[in-house]
C-alpha cells in the first residue's frame, strides 16, 4: 500500500481559489443583465430604484401652469412620438375650448374673485409666413370681403363675458372670464389650410395654423396688460367634413403598419392639451383700446357731412352709414371695410358684390350722387289775406311760391315732420292733412292715400 503525504497549504493557493470561487459566483449577474449589466443608468432602471425617484421634488420643467387649455378635437394618430400634436378642424365648425384653472391653493391670490382677458388668435406655424403675415392676411380679406378667419360662437359658449372682435384683425378674438367658474369658450375658423399655399394646382398639402391663447390680469390702472399665460396647439383647418375624412385616412394608414412601425408614432387622444408657449409679440392686439363688441350699438354719426361718405370713416362709422343709407342687408359683407376701402371700389365691384339694382344703387351713393326720392309733393303756405291781394293766374289758381317736399318712407307721419320742418311750426300743431280732389273735395291722407303723385294738399 502506497500512502501520499498531504502538505498544508499555502495562503497564496487558498486566496486563489477563494478569488475563483467569487468570479464565478458573479458570473450568473452578468448573464441576466447582458452586456451593459454594469452601467449607471441601466441600473437606476431597475424597479427598486422607480418609487425612489418618484418621490424626489419635481423640477421646473413639469411645473403646473396657473391655466390650461382643453380643444375638444382628436389628435391625429400619424405624429412621431417626439413631435408636435397636430389637430384636424372642419371651416366653419364650432369647436369647444375649456379654460381650466389649475392653481394652487394661494397661487396668484391678486386674480381671486377677479376677471382675466383671453386673446384667442389663428396664426401661422411656419416662420416664412409669419414675416409675411399682414400680406397674407390683406390677401384673404380681398379675396373674402366681409369674413372673419376667427368667429366666437357666442350662444354656445358658457362663462365668457364682454366678447369682442375688432374689426382689423380677422384673426382674433377677446374676452372676459372668471378662472373660478366654469368656463368653455366655441371657435370657428373660416379659412382653410390649402388658401395659403404657395402653388394652387390642386391635391397640395395645406399649411398648419396654430390656435393661441394669452391670459392677461388687470394692472393699476385696469387695464389687462400684465402676461399670465400662453399656450398653443397646431391645427390644419379644411373644408367642411375633410378633417373627419383625413383623421379616418391617419387612422387607416397606422392600423396597416407593423407593430414595430406603430411604437414609433403617438396614439391619438380624444382631446388636444395647448401647451405653454411664449406670448405672442404684436402688442398691437394686447392693447387695451376699445374694440367692438359682437351687440355693440353706436349713438353718433361723425362720419358724414350730410349723406356723403368720408374716407376718414372708420369700419363701424361705415356700418353706421349703411343703416342709415338703406343698405342693412350688405352690412356683414363690409363689416371689415372702412370709409376708404368702400369709397376705392369700383362701379363694377359694387355690382358683382350686390347684384345688379342694389350694386347701382350703392355706388351712386358712395360717390354723393343724390338718390331719387319716391315721391315728391309741391305745397305752399298761403293766408286768406294773400288770397285778396295776389293776383289770379289765367288757370285761376292764386299766385304762390310752392316748396318741394321729398319722401322716403311715404308715411304720413314722414309727411307731418317734413311739413312742420319747412314751416319751422312743431309737427303736433298740424292736425290733419288733406288733399283736394278733381271736384274740389277734399280727401283725409293716410299711408294708403299718400302715394297719390298729384293734387293739391291742404293742412289744418
Amino acid at each position: 500500500m502506497a500512502w501520499a503525504l498531504k502538505l498544508p497549504l499555502t495562503d497564496e493557493v487558498i486566496e486563489s481559489g477563494l478569488v475563483q470561487d467569487f468570479d464565478a459566483s458573479l458570473s450568473g449577474i452578468g448573464q441576466e443583465l447582458g452586456a451593459g449589466a454594469y452601467s449607471m443608468s441601466d441600473v437606476l432602471a431597475l424597479p427598486i430604484f422607480k418609487q425612489e425617484e418618484s418621490n424626489l421634488p419635481p423640477d421646473s420643467d413639469n411645473k403646473i401652469l396657473p391655466f390650461q387649455y382643453v380643444l375638444c378635437a382628436p389628435t391625429s394618430p400619424a405624429v412621431k412620438l417626439h413631435d408636435e400634436t397636430l389637430t384636424y378642424l372642419n371651416q366653419g365648425q364650432s369647436y369647444e375650448i375649456r379654460m381650466l384653472d389649475n392653481r394652487k391653493i394661494g397661487e396668484l391670490p391678486e386674480i381671486t374673485g377677479k376677471m382675466v382677458k383671453s386673446i384667442i388668435r389663428v396664426v401661422f406655424h411656419d416662420r416664412r409666413l409669419q414675416y409675411t403675415e399682414h400680406q397674407q392676411l390683406e390677401g384673404w380679406r380681398w379675396n373674402r370681403p366681409g369674413d372673419r378667419i376667427l368667429d366666437l360662437d357666442i350662444p354656445m359658449s358658457v362663462g365668457i363675458i364682454d366678447p369682442r372682435a375688432n374689426p382689423t384683425q380677422l384673426n382674433t378674438v377677446e374676452f372676459l372670464w372668471d378662472p373660478s367658474k366654469r368656463t368653455s369658450v366655441f371657435i370657428q375658423v373660416h379659412c382653410i389650410s390649402t388658401e395659403f399655399t404657395m402653388r394652387k394646382h390642386g391635391g397640395e398639402k395645406g399649411v398648419p395654423f396654430r390656435i393661441q391663447i394669452d391670459t392677461f390680469k388687470e394692472n393699476e390702472n385696469g387695464e389687462y396688460t400684465e402676461h399670465l399665460h400662453s399656450a398653443s396647439c397646431q391645427v390644419k383647418v379644411f373644408k367642411p367634413k375633410g378633417a373627419d375624412r383625413k383623421q379616418k385616412t391617419d387612422r387607416e394608414k397606422m392600423e396597416k403598419r407593423a407593430p414595430q412601425e406603430k411604437e414609433k408614432y403617438q396614439p391619438s387622444y380624444e382631446t388636444t392639451i395647448l401647451t405653454e408657449c411664449s406670448p405672442w409679440p404684436e402688442v398691437t392686439y394686447v392693447n387695451n383700446s376699445p374694440s367692438p363688441g359682437f351687440n355693440s350699438t353706436h349713438n353718433s354719426f361723425p362720419v358724414a357731412e350730410g349723406y356723403n361718405l368720408l374716407p376718414t370713416a372708420t369700419p363701424q362709422d361705415a356700418q353706421q352709414w349703411l343703416h342709415r343709407n338703406r343698405f342693412s342687408p350688405f352690412c356683414r359683407l363690409f363689416t371689415n371695410f372702412s370709409g376708404v376701402d368702400l369709397l376705392k371700389l369700383t362701379r363694377e365691384d359694387v355690382i358683382q358684390i350686390c347684384g345688379p339694382a342694389d350694386g347701382i344703387r350703392l355706388f351712386n351713393a358712395l360717390k354723393g350722387r343724390v338718390v331719387r326720392p319716391r315721391l315728391t309733393i309741391y305745397v305752399c303756405q298761403e293766408s286768406q289775406q294773400a288770397r285778396e291781394q295776389h293776383p289770379k293766374h289765367e288757370n285761376g289758381d292764386a299766385a304762390a311760391i310752392y316748396h318741394a317736399i321729398y319722401l322716403e318712407e311715404l308715411t304720413v307721419t314722414e309727411l307731418t315732420e317734413k311739413i312742420a320742418h319747412l314751416f319751422s311750426i312743431s309737427p303736433r300743431q298740424i292736425n290733419q292733412i288733406f288733399k283736394q280732389g278733381p271736384t274740389g273735395i277734399h280727401v283725409l291722407v293716410s299711408d294708403e292715400v299718400r302715394q297719390s303723385p298729384s293734387y293739391d294738399l291742404t293742412v289744418s
